[in-house]
């Protein structure tokens, strides 16, 4: 059954405001909080998401199709090595957010396999895409794998989101990775 025009805006607005709230306030923000910036009573908010790890959870899905989305139109690139570190960067800007809504997601009872696990997995398919773009075209080192660039993603996310890394310590900490990263020609 299709979903009426004002509810489906509703629901999307609950949406956009519970990925600010709780991307900047994690766990300890709250469902009253994102009912109240929508513009919405909390019925509404309950009604489209019964409780509040099924909203944390369709805030995550949602964010990770946008990136999955974003690193899926850099795969025609012209420059696959600017797409992949681009989009490495990206994901590093993006971290404080996306770390926040998973420990609130966690925090709420989210369970451990979910949509948003299904959701992750599609991102990390379209990471592993640029890399093999990036790698045929001598970008990336060939002996460097999907688990490897994950786990530079993770450290390097965390570090940004936890450390409070200003701008310029962010850009060096980034050129010492990609500089890792780099074919061997391409290293200092």
């Amino acid at each position: 059954m299709a979903r009426r025009a004002d509810a489906q805006a509703n629901r999307e607005r609950v949406l956009d405001v519970a990925e600010d709230v709780f991307g900047h306030g994690g766990k300890s923000a709250s469902t009253e909080e994102v009912a109240r910036l929508a513009g919405v009573g909390i019925a509404t908010v309950f009604r489209n998401f019964p409780t509040k790890a099924a909203l944390l959870e369709a805030v995550l899905v949602r964010h990770f199709h946008r990136l999955t989305a974003e690193a899926e139109t850099r795969l025609d690139a012209q420059e696959p090595g600017e797409a992949f570190f681009g989009f490495f960067r990206h994901l590093v800007a993006d971290a404080a957010k996306k770390i926040a809504l998973g420990e609130a997601l966690l925090e709420a009872g989210g369970a451990a396999d979910n949509d948003a696990t299904e959701a992750s997995r599609a991102l990390s398919r379209a990471v592993g895409e640029l890399l093999d773009r990036a790698q045929q075209a001598g970008a990336v080192r060939d002996d460097v794998e999907l688990p490897e660039v994950y786990a530079l993603l993770v450290g390097a996310s965390r570090a940004v989101a936890h450390a409070s890394l200003d701008d310029e310590v962010q850009s060096r900490m980034l050129g010492i990775v990609f500089a890792g990263l780099a074919p061997a020609a391409g290293r200092a």
